[in-house]
């Protein structure tokens, strides 16, 4: 029996785990740029706003170099601001399908240093007045 393949969906929606997960930062040329919602770490998830992109070999060749470009402007943006040890760049998605890339500025002494930050420790979500303390921080701080 063939396995039934979901229809791709044709017009861009947040998937509602990311949305759930991650706070609004900026709006760039391809991706959403977001905050992951766990103050362990300075963490940004870029979201590119297509439709049906699960892989990055979902992307034509032009969105991978926006990707690309994005991805570094977010490196950039974690470095010049909290000045990390260690960049982790990944797309994974195993559990939300939705393309998105992280990208997590990490120390020698945060939680799950030396590991990958996934299943280390308990997420700890942002106190409000961090929240916008760090939004604004990370806003400030993008190239205009």
């Amino acid at each position: 029996m063939a396995r039934h393949r979901p229809t791709a969906p044709t017009s861009y929606a947040l998937h509602p785990q990311l949305a759930a997960d991650t706070h609004p930062l900026a709006t760039l040329a391809l991706c959403e740029l977001r905050l992951m919602d766990d103050a362990n770490y300075p963490w940004l998830v870029l979201v590119p706003r297509l439709p049906a992109a699960r892989e990055l070999i979902d992307l034509e060749a032009a969105q991978r170099r926006q990707l690309s470009d994005e991805i570094d402007v977010a490196s950039r943006l974690l470095r010049g601001v909290f000045r990390p040890f260690k960049l982790n760049v990944a797309a994974l998605g195993n559990i939300v399908p939705q393309l998105h890339v992280h990208v997590i500025a990490r120390d020698e002494g945060d939680p799950a240093w030396p590991a990958p930050v996934w299943g280390r420790v308990a997420a700890r979500p942002y106190e409000p007045e961090a929240l916008v303390e760090r939004i604004t921080r990370l806003r400030d701080a993008l190239p205009r």
